[in-house]
Protein backbone atom coordinates (compact mmCIF):
# COMPACT_ATOMS: atom_id res chain seq x y z
CA UNK A 1 0.00 0.00 0.00
CA UNK A 2 1.41 3.29 -1.23
CA UNK A 3 2.14 6.00 1.49
CA UNK A 4 -0.24 8.28 -0.43
CA UNK A 5 -3.04 6.18 -0.13
CA UNK A 6 -2.24 5.39 3.59
CA UNK A 7 -2.36 9.35 4.05
CA UNK A 8 -5.82 9.35 2.32
CA UNK A 9 -7.15 6.24 4.17
CA UNK A 10 -6.10 8.03 7.66
CA UNK A 11 -7.51 11.39 6.51
CA UNK A 12 -10.97 9.61 5.77
CA UNK A 13 -10.99 7.30 9.24
CA UNK A 14 -10.14 10.86 10.72
CA UNK A 15 -13.28 12.65 8.78
CA UNK A 16 -15.49 9.86 9.77
CA UNK A 17 -14.26 9.68 13.44
CA UNK A 18 -15.22 13.66 13.40
CA UNK A 19 -19.05 13.30 11.76
CA UNK A 20 -19.88 9.94 14.25
CA UNK A 21 -18.59 12.23 17.07
CA UNK A 22 -20.92 15.40 16.03
CA UNK A 23 -23.84 12.81 15.91
CA UNK A 24 -23.16 11.42 19.26
CA UNK A 25 -22.68 15.05 21.19
CA UNK A 26 -24.63 17.18 18.92
CA UNK A 27 -26.72 18.08 21.48
CA UNK A 28 -25.08 18.80 24.27
CA UNK A 29 -22.68 21.10 21.82
CA UNK A 30 -25.60 22.88 19.81
CA UNK A 31 -26.86 23.41 23.36
CA UNK A 32 -23.86 24.93 24.57
CA UNK A 33 -23.64 27.28 21.55
CA UNK A 34 -27.02 28.90 22.46
CA UNK A 35 -25.71 29.38 25.95
CA UNK A 36 -22.80 31.17 24.96
CA UNK A 37 -25.09 33.10 21.82
CA UNK A 38 -27.64 33.97 24.55
CA UNK A 39 -27.29 36.49 26.78
CA UNK A 40 -29.92 37.01 30.10
CA UNK A 41 -28.72 39.45 32.56
CA UNK A 42 -30.02 39.66 36.39
CA UNK A 43 -32.95 41.31 36.72
CA UNK A 44 -33.46 44.61 38.79
CA UNK A 45 -35.51 47.69 39.73
CA UNK A 46 -36.00 49.76 36.55
CA UNK A 47 -37.76 53.00 35.52
CA UNK A 48 -38.85 51.53 31.76
CA UNK A 49 -39.66 48.23 30.31
CA UNK A 50 -38.92 48.40 26.88
CA UNK A 51 -41.31 46.22 24.22
CA UNK A 52 -39.46 46.32 20.57
CA UNK A 53 -41.37 46.05 17.41
CA UNK A 54 -42.21 42.06 16.47
CA UNK A 55 -42.25 38.92 18.75
CA UNK A 56 -46.28 40.08 19.56
CA UNK A 57 -46.30 36.36 20.74
CA UNK A 58 -43.86 36.90 24.08
CA UNK A 59 -42.64 40.41 24.23
CA UNK A 60 -45.79 42.27 25.49
CA UNK A 61 -46.63 39.29 27.43
CA UNK A 62 -43.29 39.33 29.01
CA UNK A 63 -43.34 43.00 29.53
CA UNK A 64 -46.68 42.60 31.12
CA UNK A 65 -45.33 40.16 33.51
CA UNK A 66 -42.29 42.20 34.45
CA UNK A 67 -44.66 44.72 35.27
CA UNK A 68 -47.08 43.22 37.50
CA UNK A 69 -43.68 41.85 39.21
CA UNK A 70 -43.37 45.46 39.85
CA UNK A 71 -40.01 45.47 37.93
CA UNK A 72 -40.94 48.61 36.62
CA UNK A 73 -44.15 51.14 36.59
CA UNK A 74 -43.92 52.41 32.64
CA UNK A 75 -43.75 50.06 29.90
CA UNK A 76 -42.36 51.89 26.42
CA UNK A 77 -43.88 50.65 22.77
CA UNK A 78 -42.74 51.41 19.73
CA UNK A 79 -44.61 52.86 16.56
CA UNK A 80 -43.55 50.85 14.24
CA UNK A 81 -43.75 51.28 10.64
CA UNK A 82 -47.15 50.90 9.25
CA UNK A 83 -47.57 48.07 6.54
CA UNK A 84 -49.48 47.75 3.31
CA UNK A 85 -52.29 46.23 4.99
CA UNK A 86 -52.50 48.85 7.83
CA UNK A 87 -52.23 51.08 5.37
CA UNK A 88 -55.04 50.02 3.76
CA UNK A 89 -56.95 49.99 7.14
CA UNK A 90 -57.06 46.07 6.99
CA UNK A 91 -55.36 45.07 9.64
CA UNK A 92 -54.28 47.26 12.70
CA UNK A 93 -51.41 49.20 13.59
CA UNK A 94 -48.66 47.21 15.91
CA UNK A 95 -48.64 49.41 18.54
CA UNK A 96 -52.15 49.41 18.72
CA UNK A 97 -52.15 45.58 19.08
CA UNK A 98 -48.96 45.90 21.70
CA UNK A 99 -50.79 48.33 23.83
CA UNK A 100 -54.43 46.07 23.52
CA UNK A 101 -52.45 43.04 24.52
CA UNK A 102 -50.62 45.14 27.50
CA UNK A 103 -54.24 46.41 29.10
CA UNK A 104 -55.91 43.11 28.82
CA UNK A 105 -53.29 41.93 31.32
CA UNK A 106 -53.65 44.85 33.24
CA UNK A 107 -50.87 47.57 32.77
CA UNK A 108 -52.76 50.67 33.05
CA UNK A 109 -53.07 53.10 30.04
CA UNK A 110 -51.19 55.77 31.83
CA UNK A 111 -48.13 53.54 31.94
CA UNK A 112 -47.99 52.76 28.64
CA UNK A 113 -46.24 55.24 26.25
CA UNK A 114 -45.72 55.39 22.47
CA UNK A 115 -42.35 56.17 21.19
CA UNK A 116 -40.58 56.28 17.79
CA UNK A 117 -41.74 57.38 14.32
CA UNK A 118 -41.68 54.23 11.53
CA UNK A 119 -39.18 52.25 13.45
CA UNK A 120 -38.11 49.92 10.87
CA UNK A 121 -35.39 48.15 12.93
CA UNK A 122 -33.15 47.39 16.43
CA UNK A 123 -31.31 50.07 15.22
CA UNK A 124 -34.55 52.71 14.70
CA UNK A 125 -35.78 51.43 18.46
CA UNK A 126 -32.70 51.76 20.10
CA UNK A 127 -32.07 55.50 18.55
CA UNK A 128 -35.95 55.94 19.35
CA UNK A 129 -35.19 54.99 23.35
CA UNK A 130 -32.52 56.98 23.19
CA UNK A 131 -34.58 60.31 21.78
CA UNK A 132 -37.16 59.23 24.85
CA UNK A 133 -34.09 59.29 27.34
CA UNK A 134 -33.12 62.68 26.80
CA UNK A 135 -36.35 64.72 27.89
CA UNK A 136 -37.61 62.02 30.61
CA UNK A 137 -34.89 61.24 33.75
CA UNK A 138 -34.77 57.57 33.31
CA UNK A 139 -31.58 55.97 34.28
CA UNK A 140 -32.30 51.95 33.99
CA UNK A 141 -34.31 50.16 31.15
CA UNK A 142 -34.96 46.32 31.10
CA UNK A 143 -35.60 44.80 27.08
CA UNK A 144 -37.14 41.42 26.91
CA UNK A 145 -36.73 39.85 23.63
CA UNK A 146 -36.28 36.46 21.61
CA UNK A 147 -33.41 34.59 22.66
CA UNK A 148 -31.24 34.92 19.89
CA UNK A 149 -31.95 38.39 19.42
CA UNK A 150 -30.69 39.69 22.67
CA UNK A 151 -26.95 39.63 21.98
CA UNK A 152 -27.77 42.09 18.94
CA UNK A 153 -30.24 44.25 21.41
CA UNK A 154 -27.91 44.57 24.30
CA UNK A 155 -24.73 45.60 22.03
CA UNK A 156 -26.78 48.30 19.86
CA UNK A 157 -28.50 49.39 22.85
CA UNK A 158 -25.49 50.15 25.06
CA UNK A 159 -23.98 51.67 22.11
CA UNK A 160 -25.89 53.82 21.57
CA UNK A 161 -26.96 54.81 25.12
CA UNK A 162 -23.44 54.81 26.97
CA UNK A 163 -23.22 59.03 26.38
CA UNK A 164 -26.83 59.10 28.28
CA UNK A 165 -25.62 56.87 31.80
CA UNK A 166 -28.41 54.78 31.25
CA UNK A 167 -27.88 51.41 32.11
CA UNK A 168 -29.88 48.39 30.14
CA UNK A 169 -30.70 45.03 31.70
CA UNK A 170 -31.37 42.40 28.35
CA UNK A 171 -33.80 39.52 29.37
CA UNK A 172 -34.22 36.45 27.54
CA UNK A 173 -37.65 35.34 26.34
CA UNK A 174 -38.33 31.86 25.37
CA UNK A 175 -40.40 31.51 21.82
CA UNK A 176 -43.43 29.13 22.00
CA UNK A 177 -41.60 26.71 20.02
CA UNK A 178 -38.09 26.17 21.04
CA UNK A 179 -36.16 27.07 24.11
CA UNK A 180 -32.19 27.24 24.30
CA UNK A 181 -32.14 23.44 25.00
CA UNK A 182 -34.02 22.23 21.55
CA UNK A 183 -33.62 24.86 19.47
CA UNK A 184 -32.09 22.73 16.44
CA UNK A 185 -34.85 20.56 16.26
CA UNK A 186 -36.73 23.20 15.58
CA UNK A 187 -36.79 24.95 12.21
CA UNK A 188 -38.05 28.55 13.68
CA UNK A 189 -35.50 28.04 16.11
CA UNK A 190 -32.56 27.20 13.16
CA UNK A 191 -33.59 30.18 11.14
CA UNK A 192 -33.85 32.48 14.23
CA UNK A 193 -30.06 31.40 15.29
CA UNK A 194 -28.81 31.71 11.67
CA UNK A 195 -30.79 35.00 10.95
CA UNK A 196 -29.21 36.87 14.34
CA UNK A 197 -25.70 35.72 13.60
CA UNK A 198 -25.61 37.31 10.24
CA UNK A 199 -27.76 40.37 11.39
CA UNK A 200 -25.30 41.13 14.40
CA UNK A 201 -22.13 40.80 11.88
CA UNK A 202 -23.83 43.21 10.21
CA UNK A 203 -24.21 45.73 12.69
CA UNK A 204 -20.87 45.60 14.08
CA UNK A 205 -20.16 46.36 10.34
CA UNK A 206 -22.37 49.07 10.18
CA UNK A 207 -22.99 50.86 13.29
Amino acid sequence: MSRRLKRLIAAFAALCALLIAGCVFRAPLLREAANAWIVNEPLANADAIVVLGGGMETRPFEAARLYQKNYAHKILIMNVKLTPTTELGITSPEKDLTRQVLLKLGVPAADVVDIGAGVTSTFDESMAVGDWTRTNPIKTLIIPTDLFHTRRVRWIFRKELQGAGVQVYVHAVNPRDYTAADWWRHEDGVIAFQNECLKSIYYHLKY
